[in-house]
């Protein structure tokens, strides 16, 4: 019950065209070879990261809810990626965790990005989200949450075991999401997972990916740039215990307001 397989996509998206997103993600999710538990796919995995919620964000019975709970379903996989979802008049970042049980657990994105106006079109989230699986507990991020430490915290010394963001990071801020990754990692004693996207969106921004996983001594376990890829891995909870009783950081940890 310890040991749980993670499976990161990192690919290219079609800007603001679901169903050749959707098709794309189908194939890959279908090609991947071996055991599958946890799937993720970046953010706002349909359309780009796009601030026209007017036109593409959808309700929670929506086609691309529906087609991740059918590939949840179909695979026995549980299906993480995030999704402009409108709900009572408003538009939130969504990242939904989808269980082939067709249970969805979301996590609304806290910190909206407004250096490129995310603010002005979306609702942030109130709340931190910990899912559980397989005696694992994992708290959803995304992107732009990366960048405040104090959010991600754990408020107890086992709190979670990993940390989950997914992005559209562009490159010319990779080091950033790189170190951070690694940061959030070593602070909390946790596992962080980042899955970005790679490609164009227009002719300025370019994302070079950097999907990665850092161990909670922030070593380097995988990290790709520049090409898509479909990376699985099994990591055991028991090591992480391990490490957390050889050496008992977090019972020096500072005391913040608990977040709700």
């Amino acid at each position: 019950m310890s040991q749980l397989t993670f499976t990161l996509i990192q690919s290219d998206l079609v800007w603001e065209d679901k169903a050749a997103n959707l098709l794309n993600f189908e194939q890959k999710i279908n090609s991947i070879q071996g055991k599958k538990q946890v799937v993720i796919l970046p953010e706002m995995f349909a359309t780009g990261f796009s601030m026209q919620p007017a036109i593409h964000a959808e309700e929670m019975n929506g086609p691309c809810v529906q087609w991740m709970l059918a590939q949840s379903a179909a695979h026995k996989i549980i299906l993480c990626g995030s999704l402009m979802i409108k709900e009572n008049n408003q538009y939130f970042n969504r990242l939904l965790w989808v269980q082939p049980n067709g249970e969805i657990v979301h996590y609304d994105k806290r910190h909206l990005f407004s250096f490129a106006g995310e603010d002005k079109h979306f609702t942030a989230g109130e709340k931190r989200v910990i899912v559980s699986v397989n005696g694992w507990r994992i708290l959803l991020q995304v992107c732009y949450d990366l960048r405040f430490p104090v959010f991600a915290r754990q408020q107890s010394a086992n709190e979670y075991d990993a940390i989950l963001y997914v992005a559209n990071w562009p490159e010319r801020r990779i080091d950033a999401w790189d170190t951070l990754l690694k940061a959030r990692a070593i602070e909390n004693q946790c596992y962080t997972i980042g899955v970005n996207r790679i490609g164009h969106v227009g002719n300025d921004i370019y994302h070079n990916g950097s999907s990665s996983i850092y161990s909670p001594m922030g070593e380097t376990i995988y990290n790709k740039q520049q090409d898509e890829d479909i990376f699985s891995i099994n990591l055991d909870k028991s090591e992480l215990e391990n490490m957390r009783e050889k050496l008992p950081f977090l019972k020096d940890r500072d005391y913040f307001y608990k977040i709700k």
